[in-house]
């Protein structure tokens, strides 16, 4: 019993060290760099609520990717994945211009990344070297794992974020993010 309690508590310590912010190690003051727990899912595990910040970021390059490899998968992709595709093009084109209309009215004074992060950059060179099924059942895959983290954000900001404007997007957003799941899951896997 003594050994499971210790296994138990050495989990809890390691998730939760993974949980803290990354320093940069040219400032060691930089306590704004994006959690690793994000990255890695710890805090969704957890239910940490992302920071003002690293919502901003990780909403802006889900979006983006999103973006992308939907007008990929509208040129590259099977009849049901063009149509789901297009569905994405549109609703994130939107959720996009609805973030930035946050931030240029000043109820969020975040700026959001302007290109892919390395992670997601991968994701679309490994998409654009499919074609047929393989792209189909890939960019289906993308799409489930890329919602299920969404929905888990939006959810988590939604209840405990600290931006009022931007809890209550997240809020009305999260729905439709919900049904893009739904969705994503009935394509090729």
């Amino acid at each position: 019993m003594k050994y499971r309690l210790i296994i138990a508590a050495g989990f809890l310590y390691a998730a939760c060290a993974l949980a803290q912010p990354p320093q940069n190690p040219s400032d060691p003051k930089d306590t704004k760099s994006p959690s690793m727990g994000e990255k890695t899912g710890t805090n969704s595990l957890l239910g940490i609520t992302p920071s003002t910040e690293e919502f901003v970021k990780d909403v802006a390059l889900s979006d983006m990717f999103e973006i992308s490899s939907s007008k990929l998968a509208a040129e590259r992709g099977d009849a049901h994945t063009k149509t789901f595709a297009n569905q994405m093009l549109k609703d994130h084109q939107k959720t996009t211009a609805e973030l930035t209309g946050l931030i240029k009215s000043g109820k969020v004074e975040i700026s959001p990344p302007d290109k892919l992060d390395d992670q997601h950059q991968r994701e679309m060179e490994k998409l654009q070297n499919l074609k047929g099924a393989d792209f189909s059942k890939r960019y289906g895959q993308d799409q489930v794992d890329a919602h299920t983290m969404a929905v888990s954000l939006f959810e988590r900001y939604s209840k405990s974020g600290d931006n009022p404007a931007l809890k209550d997007w997240a809020a009305k957003t999260l729905p439709a993010l919900q049904g893009h799941l739904q969705m994503a899951q009935s394509l090729p896997q």
